[in-house]
């Protein structure tokens, strides 16, 4: 589908703020590839479609969800902050055409993440979390900075996104999914 067509679609799809975020993640997305020698391309539309199911009722999402997806984390397919990930993915699949499968899992885990992600899932996940359009200031720097280290600048910009997000879940009383522990346990021992 045309990158046109896309907007246009994200448009009517989702609310401003989440739109706004969404050309933010595909642009930050494209940079981080160009600097890590990934796909700018393929970075752009993953980065774009991220969220396309985000603004989705959330019952609606829980069905599709049920119907069509077989590998949600127990406290993901219930949690509104995580579901729309594995349901964007899906969305992109179906009514966007995306067959790649690189740019459907680098949707389906910029949420919760997987032990092990590539370095394109990686920059999807904290394009995410970096964008420059919506991210406050002090949020993001946080994360940035890692992004200059010599070695394991993904892994350690990672690693530091899984610490503020687990910090901030526990601080809200909220449910951690069981994949995003693993994720910083592996990376903790990694770095």
């Amino acid at each position: 589908m045309p990158t046109d067509v896309i907007l246009q679609n994200l448009k009517n799809d989702l609310n401003e703020e989440r739109y706004e975020h969404s050309i933010g993640v595909a642009e930050m997305a494209q940079q981080m590839a160009k600097r890590f020698n990934c796909n700018e391309e393929k970075a752009y539309i993953a980065g774009l479609l991220h969220d396309c199911a985000k603004c989705m009722d959330f019952e609606l999402s829980k069905k599709i969800a049920k119907e069509h997806i077989s590998d949600l984390d127990e406290t993901e397919k219930d949690n509104k902050k995580t579901i729309h990930a594995p349901v964007s993915a899906y969305i992109a699949k179906e009514k966007y055409g995306v067959t790649d499968e690189e740019i459907l899992s680098a949707i389906r885990l910029h949420t919760i993440g997987k032990c092990q992600m590539s370095d394109f899932e990686k920059i999807i996940f904290i394009a995410d979390k970096i964008e420059h359009r919506t991210r406050e200031v002090e949020f993001r720097e946080q994360i940035e900075k890692f992004l200059d280290e010599k070695e394991n600048p993904l892994d350690k910009a990672m690693f530091k996104s899984f610490e503020m997000t687990i910090e901030s879940l526990v601080q809200r009383k909220l449910p951690i999914c069981y994949v995003t522990v693993n994720v910083y346990n592996e990376m903790l021992k990694k770095l």
